[in-house]
């Protein structure tokens, strides 16, 4: 506590952080209601705010004083940041609430900086923009299977509108960009050799030869639900 003294004395005046940033926007009259966290054991040191869909939380750190911020879109975290200013706290909190697009908001709080695809969320193109990151990212390894099983992928209407993503040299699908990501259709490897590995939802392994048919596999064993809403994406 003490060290938490001599970094936060604001904070350990007014009690919690909540309190500290509750009163820093009562002085900017903004109207913005800060609220305690979930968390039981960060009450002092956590604190968010909401509305709508939107939300932000910000945790104190322990050995320097720094603000961490992160800003919410539904499960989306559209921006982060860093600071040790309480009052650029309190008025990031009540942009972000308020303030419609994300450049808007670090254009206005330079210490945040927005997520890579938090642009592309807010334009609904969160899939597309999936899979130009890893069309670029395959093309840059050394890994011809996986650079021809993407491009094979993507050539695939089905796939296409599908979210995909990369994890422990598995490629998988998803119905949707936003968390929570879908973990119902099957994924593929590839493990040498030319040859793919498609897991299917039941643990299932089905070796094929090429990145076509690893591509047909999935395809076949889509669900027929499989193609996202457009509100999904």
């Amino acid at each position: 506590m003490h060290e938490y003294a001599l970094l936060y004395p604001d904070v350990v005046r007014a009690g919690s952080l909540l309190n500290a940033l509750q009163a820093e926007a009562d002085r900017a009259a903004s109207g913005l209601t800060v609220e305690s966290t979930s968390s039981p054991g960060w009450r002092r040191v956590a604190a968010e705010a909401a509305l709508g869909d939107r939300s932000a939380n910000v945790l104190m750190a322990q050995r320097e004083r720094t603000f961490s911020v992160d800003c919410w879109a539904g499960a989306v975290r559209m921006a982060t940041g860093r600071t040790g200013d309480l009052s650029e706290v309190a008025g990031a909190l009540r942009s972000w609430l308020r303030v419609p697009r994300v450049r808007e908001l670090v254009a206005q709080w330079p210490f945040l900086r927005p997520w890579t695809l938090a642009e592309a969320h807010e334009r609904g193109e969160a899939v597309p923009e999936r899979w130009r990151q890893l069309r670029e990212a395959a093309a840059r390894m050394q890994n011809t299977a996986l650079h021809e099983l993407v491009e094979a992928a993507f050539e695939q209407p089905r796939l296409r509108v599908l979210s995909p993503g990369r994890s422990m040299h598995w490629v998988s699908f998803s119905r949707r960009a936003a968390p929570p990501i879908c973990r119902d259709l099957p994924q593929v490897m590839p493990f040498g050799d030319g040859r793919y590995h498609v897991r299917f939802v039941d643990g299932r392994l089905q070796e094929v030869d090429s990145a076509a048919e690893a591509v047909e596999v999935i395809v076949d064993s889509l669900p027929d639900d499989a193609v996202p809403r457009p509100s999904d994406r």
